[in-house]
């Protein structure tokens, strides 16, 4: 749904709890503290928003909020760390470069960064009146899979898709897969986490296991969450727009008629795009917002301006170049180009 027309529906009518905040650009490195905790370098790059504490570690026994002095994000009670891979365009002669991020509707100036969503119900329901149970200190998870390579992969994935931007306020058709012709505004990765819990476990071997999907029907049909996983917590998202509109000339794409984009990780179809989260809330900040009546912005939670979440930086642990024509991927040089 295009998001001008949401909001107003909006206008016309009373809601509770759903935001919509924009997080700029914390830094760009080869860390992943949820999959290779330790390493750096870890495997791929990824592009991080979120609280300063952010480091390849993250010892979940730690006071993370309380260890963050800044965040990239607009509601500074918010020192949760969010990442995705960062997305490439591949060149005939067999060179990359990194693909920008431009900031979404409504938060222009934004260095990079992502848009962030907590819903209690799906998008388009403006009334947003399910109870839902704010995640806890030290909760942390993962959607998707990098070494998916195939379409029934990608379905296991529920909500984890694309958007070819005809403008900025496209939000559809949603495709399993990166678009196959050029898209004008860029193409937009949409990471819809699951919204159902156990209610006992911060994480799990694969930090994907403590959480699942409605037992019947979706999120936001409201369906009703499994006996395994029977606590509603909001549903987490993301929309990062990547502004591919610069590589749109029909002589830069391949001669065979793929489409020239690969994330960091190397996949060439889109099927393995994942999101990772580690939440990092002050104190009750969330779930107080969850139980506000309240729609996109809230007066329960502190806003800052985008120039001040712009300053939020952190150095790269890794010193790599990541913004030439690269001929190998940053930590990828043995990558299955043919995937």
């Amino acid at each position: 749904m295009c998001w001008k027309y949401l909001a107003a529906l909006v206008i016309a009518a009373p809601a509770r709890a759903l935001i919509r905040f924009s997080c700029s650009q914390l830094v760009i490195d080869r860390l992943d503290p949820l999959v290779n905790p330790g390493v750096a370098p870890s495997p791929h790059l990824h592009q991080i928003i979120g609280g300063n504490s952010f480091n390849q570690t993250m010892d979940p026994a730690k006071d993370m909020p309380g260890e963050s002095t800044c965040t990239t994000c607009q509601f500074t009670e918010d020192l949760s760390n969010y990442w995705t891979a960062v997305l490439f365009f591949r060149a005939r002669n067999g060179t990359y470069k990194r693909v920008p991020i431009v900031p979404n509707i409504g938060f222009e100036g934004a260095e990079g960064g992502m848009t962030v969503y907590y819903m209690q119900n799906g998008l388009a329901d403006f009334q947003q009146d399910s109870k839902v149970t704010a995640f806890k200190p030290g909760f942390r998870m993962i959607i998707g899979d990098p070494l998916t390579d195939t379409i029934e992969g990608a379905r296991k994935f529920h909500q984890v898709t694309y958007t070819c931007l005809e403008d900025l306020g496209t939000r559809f058709p949603e495709t399993k897969d990166f678009p196959k012709k050029p898209c004008p505004a860029g193409i937009m990765a949409n990471i819809r986490f699951p919204t159902c819990w156990d209610g006992k476990n911060l994480d799990s071997a694969d930090h994907m296991a403590h959480m699942s999907y409605p037992a019947s029907g979706t999120f936001d049909s409201r369906g009703p969450c499994p006996g395994s996983h029977p606590v509603p917590v909001p549903q987490l998202m993301y929309e990062t727009i990547w502004d591919t509109s610069q590589f749109n000339e029909p002589e830069d794409w391949p001669e065979d008629g793929s489409q020239p984009f690969v994330w960091s990780f190397g996949d060439t179809k889109g099927y393995g795009t994942h999101g990772d989260y580690l939440f990092g809330w002050k104190d009750d900040a969330l779930q107080r917002t969850m139980d506000t009546p309240c729609y996109v912005n809230c007066p329960t939670l502190a806003t800052q301006t985008i120039a001040d979440q712009n300053k939020c930086k952190i150095e790269p642990t890794v010193k790599e170049d990541i913004d030439s024509w690269l001929t190998a991927l940053p930590g990828q040089e043995t990558m299955r180009l043919g995937r």
